[in-house]
């Protein structure tokens, strides 16, 4: 996920509204399955559609060159705030068209009636998942919630901490608890709000699955192959050896796909891992491999969306 802070998330709600009621040309290639019921089905096992592909890049013709190249094999999309201002909402609408489930990962953090209106705008698109600020409230998330009830195959995600947020990160804002401890307040919070689950770092999947139970979904970003975990400047990297300035895309808090689903994440989104290499589909193989062979160690992941 791409870093933000609530002051920028709070700016552009409103013209995230504005964006995904616009239009845009353009056709995009690739395809996959949903089900009646919305449940991903993509080109695979059902765990297949649990690995969800970012399309964090600045222009669309990038987007769709790596949709293109990944073809049936991926029939799950995130796209960010990048991509949606950069291409507008006709990407998205026309994945979806094509029988793609769409993440958009909006992050909104604004006036409850602005968030609503942005998450109606993402299910009149035909988006599967849409993402508000945890630390927006109850008031927001609920907003959110109440938004998506006139989409039933939309499902709200309460941001917890962002992938690049430390601990020291969060004391600047004037918050004592680590991000462990912060993520599951909100997400507690994000429950009571009626929120069909939470995003999440890969490192706090297990205490969230341990304090929620089997249904809620845990999406996860932060997800790349070939991790050794460790703090920003520690020595962390990936197999392309990028160095700790660069080796997972600005997130301090990450893991491997594998280990996201054996503490029960329900989805994992990857990036970089995918987009930048050479084979990108290849590449999405592993990590379904991972996914399935750590299907069977989940201490459940199961939600009302989470393809399983």
């Amino acid at each position: 996920m791409n870093t933000d802070s609530p002051g920028s998330a709070r700016s552009c709600t409103s013209a995230v509204s504005e964006t995904l009621s616009g239009s845009d040309s353009g056709t995009v290639s690739g395809s996959g399955t949903v089900s009646g019921s919305g449940t991903v089905s993509g080109s695979g096992t059902d765990v297949d559609g649990r690995v969800i592909v970012a399309l964090d890049f600045a222009d669309r013709r990038s987007a769709e060159g790596l949709v293109e190249r990944l073809g049936d094999a991926c029939s799950s999309y995130k796209i960010g705030l990048e991509l949606l201002t950069a291409a507008g909402p006709g990407l998205a609408r026309d994945l979806v068209g094509r029988g793609n489930e769409v993440f958009l990962d909006l992050k909104l953090f604004e006036i409850p009636n602005s968030v609503a209106g942005a998450v109606r705008a993402a299910g009149v698109l035909g988006a599967s998942m849409v993402t508000v600020h945890g630390m927006g409230g109850s008031g927001i998330m609920a907003a959110a919630v109440d938004a998506a009830r006139e989409f039933p195959r939309l499902r709200v995600l309460a941001l917890t901490v962002v992938t690049s947020m430390t601990a020291s990160d969060l004391a600047d804002i004037g918050v004592a608890a680590d991000p462990e401890e912060q993520a599951l307040r909100l997400a507690r919070l994000a429950m009571r709000a009626g929120c069909d689950g939470v995003v999440a770092s890969p490192r706090e999947a297990g205490p969230l699955r341990a304090a929620l139970g089997p249904e809620p979904l845990i999406v996860t970003p932060g997800v790349t192959l070939g991790v050794t975990p460790g703090p920003p400047g520690g020595g962390a990297g990936d197999a392309g050896g990028a160095g700790a300035a660069g080796w997972a895309g600005g997130h301090a808090r990450l893991g491997t796909p594998g280990a996201a689903f054996a503490a029960g994440a329900s989805h994992v989104v990857v990036g970089r891992s995918v987009a930048r290499a050479a084979d990108p589909v290849a590449a999405l193989r592993q990590v379904r491999a991972a996914a399935r062979e750590a299907a069977g160690k989940a201490p459940g992941a199961r939600g009302p969306h989470s393809g399983g």
